[in-house]
């Protein structure tokens, strides 16, 4: 079977390249047909979309599905559509004085048959919203969903059949170990959404083929409280960040620094507007549950863990002890004071579940940030002050949102992406659009052109020529580094260096 399933892939994949030569690169109006089809078809799903969710998480709110994914999808799609000929629009270059008489320009092409690898928390969205671009850029996709969301994958197939033959856009599915065969495939172009420890694995994979990638990771996401800000906007947007899908969002707040001076006010109003959020408790309509038993033990046991060290364990919102009545459900919880060293603040807690710490100074607050991986998202709440312009200014994050959480996800002309152990490339934007392209450069020489003077055999125009472009700088601006030279087994001392006299 796994033999089997990979021969399978390989020949979707040949196929689909062998298309993509065959036809070549689809116009403008042909890709936006495609995006128009699969917005159409979006919309078609739609209840059936929000069910296979539900019921593969166990539950999930009808709303927050048509909030966080399919609303997500339609709006990336309408961008892509508005701006699809300003971003295949061939882009002019500079050309150096000696070159003055052609014309360089960069050409933005398809690169072929992409391959997209999807998670399971937003099953949908991040599983077309990269196919969308990549049908923007004018490629073809082979999409490989996750395993945990079965329910959804098959929506998703149908939905892709009723629309497109297999050799512009197929789907796989399948376990890890398809996951893993599909991640060695030699795509054009691979795009991962995912944990960063499966990342890992991914591009090793990857690049026994050098195909390049994106890998939209995770990492712990901090939200950072000025002192004094601690209020019920604040703290309300908080929690929308931290319990939306119950958590299991790659952008949700992970852990929360607040100053020494807010933190019982903090925990009292996290309470309060828990409770106004979800006033039927974490077994209400709105509040979701965990995706599997596997990711329910997880979750349970950094909490476990994190209280027989000594860490306040804090259940909020209207009868927290009331989750245990829904199947893989659990209540918002805070878990203030965890020592560093502690599982809950080594891994990524992805759900309902937010770790506290607090800070006496700003710079105290960099510096645990910075003491840190560098995460994919970065939120802070207060006033447009200088310690928010240390913030900004002194860390380093895939994205920020200030006096917000999630929101930059949903502004679909900012890149979305992360750095190092959180992510590599970007997509939404037209960064997501030449993620999935090649940009060609071409240079077009016209009827003049002076390199055609500098040819062998050489003569004095040569020497006039290089003595005007490499004519040393003017005593006392020279440098070791100008030079990019070291003297090192050179026989040449750049001390002893001056430069001709004038």
């Amino acid at each position: 079977m796994h033999d089997a399933a990979s021969s399978e892939m390989a020949t979707l994949l040949e196929r689909q390249r062998h298309a993509f030569l065959r036809y070549g690169a689809p116009n403008s109006a042909e890709r936006s047909a495609k995006l128009s089809r699969l917005r159409t078809a979006v919309l078609v799903h739609r209840k059936d979309i929000r069910t296979a969710i539900s019921a593969d998480f166990g539950h999930r709110s009808q709303h927050e599905t048509d909030i966080m994914e399919v609303m997500g999808v339609i709006q990336s799609i309408d961008y892509l559509r508005r701006n699809l000929k300003r971003f295949m629009t061939s882009e002019r270059r500079h050309v150096a004085l000696p070159f003055r008489a052609g014309r360089a320009y960069v050409e933005y092409q398809p690169k072929g048959v992409i391959g997209v690898m999807a998670p399971w928390n937003y099953p949908f969205s991040l599983t077309i919203i990269p196919l969308a671009t990549a049908l923007a850029a004018g490629n073809r996709a082979m999409l490989k969903p996750s395993e945990l969301t079965p329910r959804t994958s098959e929506v998703i197939q149908d939905m892709l059949a009723d629309i497109f033959s297999t050799d512009e856009v197929a789907l796989v599915l399948g376990g890890p170990e398809v996951g893993a065969e599909f991640s060695g495939l030699p795509f054009d172009h691979l795009f991962f959404t995912g944990s960063t420890r499966v990342g890992r694995k991914v591009m090793k994979a990857a690049s026994n083929n050098l195909v390049p990638v994106t890998l939209e990771l995770g990492g712990k996401s901090p939200v950072i409280v000025a002192h004094g800000s601690v209020d019920e906007r604040s703290v309300a947007r908080i929690v929308f960040g931290k319990l939306s899908n119950a958590g299991q969002t790659c952008v949700a707040p992970d852990y929360a620094l607040i100053h020494e001076d807010d933190l019982d006010r903090f925990v009292s109003l996290y309470d309060a507007m828990v409770t106004q959020t979800y006033p039927g408790g974490p077994t209400s309509r709105d509040y979701s549950s965990i995706v599997s038993a596997r990711h329910y033990d997880r979750l349970t046991g950094l909490v476990d863990a994190a209280r027989q060290d000594g860490a306040r364990v804090i259940e909020v919102g209207y009868k927290p002890e009331t989750a245990s009545g829904r199947c893989r459900t659990i209540a918002p919880t805070l878990v203030v004071g965890a020592g560093d060293d502690s599982a809950i603040m080594q891994e990524e807690i992805f759900g309902p579940i937010l770790a506290v710490r607090t800070y006496r100074s700003i710079d105290e607050a960099v510096d645990y940030v910075n003491g840190r991986p560098r995460p994919l998202a970065l939120y802070v709440f207060g006033p447009d002050d200088a310690d928010r312009a240390k913030l900004l200014a002194s860390t380093t994050s895939g994205n920020v949102g200030i006096n917000n959480t999630l929101l930059h996800v949903a502004q679909d002309d900012l890149p979305f992406g992360g750095i190092g152990p959180s992510g590599m490339g970007a997509y939404h934007g037209i960064e997501g659009f030449r993620s999935m392209s090649h940009g060609k450069g071409i240079f077009v020489q016209g009827r003049w052109n002076l390199p055609d003077l500098l040819r062998a055999p050489f003569g004095r125009f040569a020497d006039a020529t290089l003595a005007a472009i490499l004519r040393p700088p003017r005593s006392g601006q020279q440098s070791q580094a100008a030079f990019g030279v070291s003297g090192c087994g050179t026989g040449f001392d750049p001390k002893g260096w001056r430069a001709p006299q004038e």
